[in-house]
């Protein structure tokens, strides 16, 4: 590969416009070179508007046509697996946006091909590159909180539409609603800050219309980890409150940590006191701010600076979320 990694982005959807794309027209070492989407004449909007060369309908086209070293997929959910099975076979680096998969079944596939190429697939968990999270987990990492014993988030949002929310409010396209969408997220946050400890029982409820392909609006989830570490998490796509609420809290057997807002508890003299550092806040919101250190991992992961984040941990996520689903059809506990 030459200094400049040559790219493509496959899908233009609000993610795309938001969050990619304001990045990499300032990312240096990065060409974007195309951008694919379904609606060409949305694709060849965007591709004007931010200065991309290329505009195509199909990403067989985009295979065909550009010379590329890495591919970034965008698009709806039930696609990633045939997408990124195509980007591979083209020999190509592949960040994907979360989820990485419909299903454990789709996550396997993908890591069985994966595996046989040397390559690197990321799937863009942000959230991991928050500065808060960041902090958190070195805490988490020098052992100054102790054992990590339970971790519980949240992540409700307001999508006041039907449509603002498209495929995924049906479950063969999008794999799952809220918990998938907004779940996964914090499933993943709570597995990484406590270590990956090794799940074993699912138990969830899920706030689900009465139609049999629609996905569901709300739910919360409890998984018990080995040596009994618990995770929980609650989302909701119908939240009645003043904005967008987002956070995480750890408890370790020698202090507690949150996120959004940041704070980290020790015992000192006797006193509980916060530790977490306090200075200017960041000029870079920290939306954007996760998603340009994401791409400064993919890009290093691909130079062989750094390790690539695991893709097994994916397959751990799609077990607990797969796992969730089945609990909340049947109404009990679910063993992993």
């Amino acid at each position: 590969m030459s200094d400049t990694l040559r790219t493509a982005i496959i899908g233009a959807g609000a993610i795309t416009q938001v969050a990619h794309l304001p990045v990499l027209r300032k990312l240096k070492g990065v060409e974007l070179c195309a951008v694919c989407d379904t609606d060409l004449p949305k694709a060849r909007s965007i591709a004007d508007r931010f200065g991309i060369k290329d505009a195509f309908d199909d990403i067989e086209e985009v295979l065909r046509y550009e010379e590329l070293d890495a591919i970034v997929i965008c698009t709806p959910n039930h696609l990633h697996e045939a997408h990124v099975l195509a980007a591979l076979s083209a020999g190509l680096h592949v960040l994907v946006e979360k989820p990485l998969a419909v299903n454990t079944a789709s996550a396997q596939r993908i890591l069985r091909a994966a595996e046989k190429k040397d390559r690197v697939v990321m799937v863009g968990m942000n959230h991991r590159y928050r500065a808060d999270v960041q902090l958190v987990r070195s805490f988490v990492q020098t052992g100054e909180l102790g054992e990590v014993e339970s971790v519980r988030g949240s992540w409700h949002v307001f999508r006041p539409s039907r449509a603002m929310l498209g495929w995924r409010t049906k479950r063969d396209l999008s794999g799952g609603g809220a918990m998938l969408d907004l779940g996964l997220s914090i499933l993943d946050l709570a597995l990484w800050l406590a270590g990956n400890p090794t799940p074993t029982r699912v138990s969830a409820t899920l706030d689900r219309p009465g139609r049999e392909r629609a996905t569901e609006q709300a739910g919360s989830a409890f998984v018990v980890c080995e040596g009994g570490a618990s995770l929980f998490v609650d989302v909701t796509w119908h939240h009645l409150g003043e904005g967008e609420r987002f956070g995480v809290g750890l408890r370790g057997s020698k202090g507690t940590a949150s996120i959004n807002p940041l704070t980290v508890w020790k015992e000192l003299n006797g006193m509980p006191v916060d530790v977490a550092p306090t200075g200017s806040g960041a000029r870079e919101h920290s939306f954007t701010a996760s998603y340009r250190a994401e791409w400064a991992h993919f890009l290093a992961s691909i130079r062989g600076e750094v390790a690539p984040p695991r893709l097994q941990d994916h397959l751990t996520l799609h077990r607990i979320v797969d796992a969730i689903y089945r609990s909340a059809d049947d109404g009990r506990d679910v063993q992993l």
